[in-house]
C-alpha cells in the first residue's frame, strides 16, 4: 500500500482553498504534488495576500491572506491545492509602511506582479490597447517547463569565430515585403532562418525580449497623428517572461513555447542566440511612475535611492536597480540561470552595464560583486557575457570594464575610429591600426584577448549603415521631440547630398563607402557585429534614435535585397572570406604569425613603412597565421580614405608564393571576385576612398 507523505497534504483551508505552508525556495511558482507553491520576498512588508485572478474574465477569484506563521525570514510562501492551472493568473498585495522619505512605498490596495513570474498577461497582442480601467495591468501567469528540446543544447561557438547579427524581433519581419506568414514574431524569424544561413552569420543578438509594455510613455505624434510606442523595449516589466506580443501565439498564452521553438530552430542552423538584457532599470520609473512589482514589494531594497528617498537615475530613465544589493544580485543571477538552462540561451549583452558596477550610492566599485558572480557562476560558465561598458551617468569603461577574465565589450572606440577613418578625417591612421588588430591598447595590458572587442560600425542605437553614408545630420522629427533626441556626434558623411538623391555619382560613392565599412569590419580581429538590414542598405530615413517608431521607418524593407543586391552579395562574400581565413580570427596577442610574416604587420604606400602623421589617410595591414594543416594563411588589406587614388607597393613574397586579389571596392563593376585572381604586379593603384584585399598563397604548378 502506497503511503502518502504528510508534507504533500493540506494543513488547513483558507477562503475555501486547501493550503499548507510552502517552501521559501525557489521564488516564484513551482509545482508540488496536487498544488502550486507560491513564494515571494519582502523584507519590510508586514503582511502578504495572494490574489487569484481568472484568466478568462480578468476578475478576482479569491484573495488568500498568507498566515504569518507561513513566513520564514523575509519570505512568504504557501502551497495552494486543486487550482485550475490553465485559468489562473495571480499577484500579491503587500501591506507595509508608506514612507517615501524612508524609502518605503507600500500600498496594500495594489496588486503586484511576481518578479519571478515566468509568463505574464496584459499585453498578449502587440499594440492592442488594453483596458485602462483594470487596476492590475500586468498579471503573473503560471508556465511549466515541459518543452521538448529534442536533444538541443547551447552551441558554445568560440568567440573569435562569431559573426553577430543584431536584430529587433518585430522589425525584422513586420513589413509586408518580408513575405513572412507570421509577421513581426518569433515564428517570423524562424521563416527567415534560411536567409540568415545564406548570409553567413552564426549568432543573432536580439534586442529586448523580456516582457515590456509597448504602451509605456506611449503618445500620439502631434503632427502626424501616429501612435508612438516604447518600441525598443529597454524598460523591463518581467525579467523571467518572454514578450508575449512578439509571439504569433501570444493571445493563446503560448509565447514561451514559440520562443523556445525559435531558439531550437536557430541552433539547428548553427546560429547562436544572444539576448540584450536590461538590468540597470525597470518600467516603474521614478516617484511618479507606476507600482508594478518591485516598488510595492520592497522599494528600498530593489532601487538606488538618495538619502531623501528619491531615485538615482544613472540609467537616464527614472530609476536605477540596486544590483549590488545581495537580494537584487541573486535575482539577476536566478534570471540569467533560468534563461541559460530553460531556454538554452548562448549569451547575454548587458545594456548600460557600467551601472552594474556601482555601489548603492552610485559610486563605481573596484571589484563589483555582481559582475564577479556572473563571471564565475557555474551555470553561466559557457555563456557569452557582453558589456555595453558605459552608462547614462557618465561612466565610460571601454577597456577598463571589470572583466574577471570573462567579459567582452561593445567597443565604442572601434565604431568611432572606423567611422572617422572612412569619412576621411585626419589623425586616424594610428587609431585604426590599434582597432583592426583587436585593440591591444585597450585589452592586451590586462590579459584579455582580441575577441574581447565586439567590433561594430552601426547598431540599433544610431544611424544604419545606409544612413551613415547618406546623412550629415540626424532627422528624428518622426519621434515627436522636435529633433532634440538622439546623438549628434555621428561621424557620418552624406557623400554630397543630404538624404535622398538621384545623382548617380553620389549613389555610387555611398555604395562604395558601405562596402568599405563591411570590408573593414570583416578584416579586423575581434568579434564583428552587423546590424540587421545593413547588408542590403536598410534606411531609417536619417532617424538615429527610432526607439518609439513602429512603422516602415523601423521595419526591414526586404525589397532592398533585390535593389541593392550588389551590396548584399559583397557582404555575404566578405563574411564567407572571414570564415575561410583563420588569420582574421586569431585570438592571442602573443600569436607568432605564419612562416612568412608576423601575426599582424602594418604598411603604408611602401611595405613595412607607415606614414603615421595626422594628414595620412593610407594604411595597409597584413594578418598571418599557420593553419592546423601547417599552411600559411595571409591576408593583406590596403585602405585609402583620401579623396584621390594612391599607389601601394605590395610586400615581397617568397618565389613560390603569389598575391591573389579578392576584393576591390574601387571597382564597383566587380568589387568582389567569385574566384581570387592571381596578381603578378608588385603594387596596385588603390582608388579614392577604396579598399583592396589580397591573399598570399603558393603558386599553382
Amino acid at each position: 500500500m502506497e503511503i502518502e507523505r504528510i508534507d504533500n497534504q493540506p494543513s488547513q483551508t483558507i477562503e475555501g482553498y486547501r493550503v499548507r505552508p510552502g517552501k521559501p525556495l525557489p521564488f516564484g511558482v513551482s509545482t508540488v504534488p496536487g498544488g502550486l507553491n507560491f513564494s515571494v520576498y519582502t523584507s519590510a512588508g508586514t503582511s502578504c495576500t495572494l490574489v487569484l485572478i481568472s484568466r478568462s474574465d480578468k476578475k478576482i477569484i479569491k484573495e488568500i491572506k498568507i498566515p504569518d506563521h507561513y513566513r520564514i525570514g523575509d519570505v512568504y510562501s504557501i502551497v495552494v491545492f486543486d487550482l485550475d492551472y490553465e485559468d489562473i493568473e495571480y499577484g500579491y498585495k503587500i501591506e507595509g509602511p508608506y514612507s517615501p522619505e524612508a524609502g518605503h512605498r507600500f500600498n496594500g490596495d495594489n496588486i503586484l506582479m511576481d518578479p519571478y513570474a515566468r509568463a505574464t498577461s496584459g499585453r498578449e497582442e502587440w499594440g492592442v490597447e488594453p483596458n485602462w480601467e483594470i487596476q492590475y495591468q500586468h498579471r503573473s501567469r503560471i508556465s511549466f517547463d515541459d518543452f521538448d528540446w529534442e536533444g538541443d543544447s547551447p552551441l558554445e561557438t568560440n568567440d573569435e569565430d562569431l559573426v553577430i547579427y543584431e536584430m529587433h524581433v518585430r522589425s525584422f519581419t513586420q513589413s509586408e515585403t518580408s513575405g513572412a506568414k507570421f509577421k513581426g514574431t518569433y515564428a517570423g524569424i524562424v521563416e527567415k532562418i534560411p536567409y540568415l544561413k545564406s548570409l553567413g552569420i552564426n549568432a543573432v543578438e536580439l534586442m529586448p525580449v523580456f516582457e515590456f509594455d509597448e504602451f509605456e510613455n506611449s503618445r500620439i505624434h502631434p503632427d502626424t497623428g501616429e501612435r508612438l510606442y516604447n518600441y525598443w523595449g529597454y524598460s523591463t516589466v518581467a525579467f523571467f517572461a518572454p514578450k508575449a506580443g512578439f509571439a504569433s501565439t501570444g493571445k493563446f498564452g503560448m509565447q514561451v513555447d514559440e520562443f523556445k521553438q525559435l531558439i531550437k530552430e536557430l541552433h539547428r542552423a548553427d546560429i547562436e542566440v544572444i539576448l540584450d538584457v536590461v538590468f540597470n532599470h525597470t518600467a516603474e520609473g521614478n516617484e511618479y511612475g507606476p507600482s508594478i512589482s518591485f516598488k510595492g514589494l520592497d522599494n528600498k531594497i530593489y532601487y538606488m535611492l538618495t538619502p531623501e528617498g528619491y531615485y538615482y537615475n544613472f540609467s537616464g530613465t527614472g530609476n536605477t536597480l540596486n544590483c549590488n544589493n545581495p537580494v537584487v544580485r541573486n535575482l539577476v543571477l536566478d534570471c540569467l540561470r533560468y534563461w541559460a538552462s530553460e531556454y538554452h540561451i548562448d549569451g547575454f549583452r548587458f545594456d548600460l552595464a557600467s551601472i552594474l558596477g556601482r555601489d548603492p550610492w552610485g559610486a563605481p566599485l573596484s571589484n563589483p560583486p555582481l559582475l564577479e558572480s556572473l563571471a564565475f557562476d557555474p551555470i553561466l560558465s559557457s555563456c557569452k557575457l557582453i558589456a555595453e561598458a558605459w552608462d547614462a551617468g557618465g561612466l565610460y569603461q571601454v577597456g577598463t570594464f571589470p572583466a574577471f577574465g570573462r567579459w567582452s565589450e561593445w567597443n565604442g572606440k572601434y565604431r568611432d575610429t572606423a567611422r572617422r577613418f572612412l569619412k576621411g578625417d585626419s589623425a586616424q591612421v594610428g587609431e585604426l591600426a590599434q582597432r583592426v588588430q583587436g585593440s591591444p591598447d585597450l585589452y592586451q595590458w590586462n590579459g584579455r584577448s582580441q575577441a574581447t572587442s565586439i567590433n561594430f560600425i552601426t547598431c540599433h542605437d544610431g544611424f544604419t549603415l545606409s544612413d551613415l553614408v547618406s546623412f550629415d545630420q540626424k532627422h528624428n522629427e518622426a519621434n515627436g521631440e522636435f529633433n532634440r533626441d538622439g546623438g549628434d556626434d555621428n561621424h557620418s558623411w552624406n557623400c554630397g547630398a543630404e538624404g535622398w538623391t538621384d545623382n548617380p555619382e553620389i549613389l555610387k560613392l555611398r555604395n562604395k563607402q558601405a562596402m568599405n565599412a563591411i570590408a573593414l569590419l570583416m578584416t579586423s580581429r575581434g568579434t564583428p557585429m552587423l546590424l540587421m538590414g545593413d547588408e542590403f542598405g536598410r534606411s531609417q530615413h536619417g532617424n538615429n534614435n527610432a526607439y518609439c517608431i513602429d512603422s516602415p521607418i523601423s521595419w526591414v524593407d526586404w525589397n532592398l535585397l533585390e535593389s541593392n543586391k550588389a551590396l548584399f552579395e559583397f557582404t555575404r562574400s566578405m563574411i564567407a572570406f572571414r570564415h575561410a581565413h583563420p588569420c582574421l580570427r586569431v585570438n592571442r596577442f602573443d600569436h607568432a604569425g605564419s612562416d612568412l610574416f608576423p601575426s599582424c604587420s602594418f604598411h603604408g604606400t611602401k611595405p613595412w613603412s607607415v606614414d603615421w602623421s595626422e594628414e595620412s589617410r593610407q594604411l595597409a595591414w597584413m594578418m598571418s597565421t599557420q593553419t592546423e594543416n601547417s599552411q600559411s594563411d595571409n591576408v593583406y588589406v590596403a585602405a585609402n580614405s583620401a579623396h584621390y587614388a594612391t599607389w601601394f607597393d605590395l610586400p615581397q613574397l617568397p618565389e613560390i608564393y603569389e598575391w591573389n586579389i579578392c576584393f576591390n571596392t574601387g571597382n564597383q563593376d566587380e568589387p568582389y571576385l567569385k574566384k581570387p585572381a592571381s596578381f603578378g604586379d608588385t603594387g596596385i593603384l588603390v582608388g579614392e576612398r577604396s579598399m583592396v584585399i589580397f591573399t598570399a598563397s603558393p603558386k599553382e604548378t
